[in-house]
């Protein structure tokens, strides 16, 4: 279900939150804005997965639907199992109490996606997982713009930082959030894992829900 209008929403730190990636609507997430490397859950220089081979797994999921897709993290290629749970969409006037420039705001509405990922094997994950970077937000079929460090606190939503020693059969919440048009209609939730960039798992919410 699309939660709208009463969305929770950070709005105690917007300066910190705004030491974010804010790309132009359209454009693909910029993951090399100043942040604090450790405590973003979309770090610069994170790892990277192998997109070249053929697709493999992905396809369009119904909320709450798992899917399952590797990952290489720093301490080896991890088996997920990725559930997009629910998506939170906020109001302009509350977007605009997120960053530390209202008119960064205008028009757009801050986004959030809860994504339950389990580890399934490969290897226990020491600190600070990658996975989480692979979640993007598509607002009427188009690219949002990655807001770091908004959903951390979010209720249900675990900080990276937090996440250690992380084994086989465990599951952790990331959240991430976007940038969206005002009135955007469907929201759709992408992850791909290795070798699934050409077709992404692919969870869509709308207020039709």
């Amino acid at each position: 279900m699309l939660h709208t209008k009463t969305a929770w929403l950070r709005v105690t730190a917007p300066v910190a939150v705004l030491a974010l990636a804010l790309t132009a609507c359209g454009d693909k997430k910029d993951t090399s804005a100043a942040q604090d490397g450790k405590k973003s859950n979309a770090g610069a220089g994170a790892p990277k997965t192998d997109k070249t081979s053929d697709p493999a797994g992905g396809g369009a999921r119904k909320p709450g639907q798992a899917g399952t897709g590797r990952f290489k993290e720093e301490s080896g290629n991890i088996t997920y199992e990725v559930v997009a749970q629910k998506v939170h969409v906020g109001t302009e006037a509350e977007t605009k109490k997120l960053v530390s420039d209202p008119k960064d705001a205008k028009g757009l509405v801050a986004a959030t996606a809860w994504v339950k990922f389990t580890n399934k094997g490969g290897g226990v994950v020491k600190e600070l997982p990658k996975v989480g970077n692979e979640t993007e937000l598509y607002g009427d079929g188009r690219p949002g713009a990655l807001l770091i460090g908004a959903a951390e606190d979010g209720p249900g939503c675990e900080d990276t930082i937090d996440i250690e020693n992380w084994k086989a059969g465990q599951s952790h919440t990331i959240c991430q959030t976007y940038m969206l048009p005002k009135g955007t209609k469907s929201v759709e939730v992408h992850w791909a894992g290795e070798g699934q960039s050409a077709s992404p798992f692919i969870w869509r919410f709308s207020s039709a829900d």
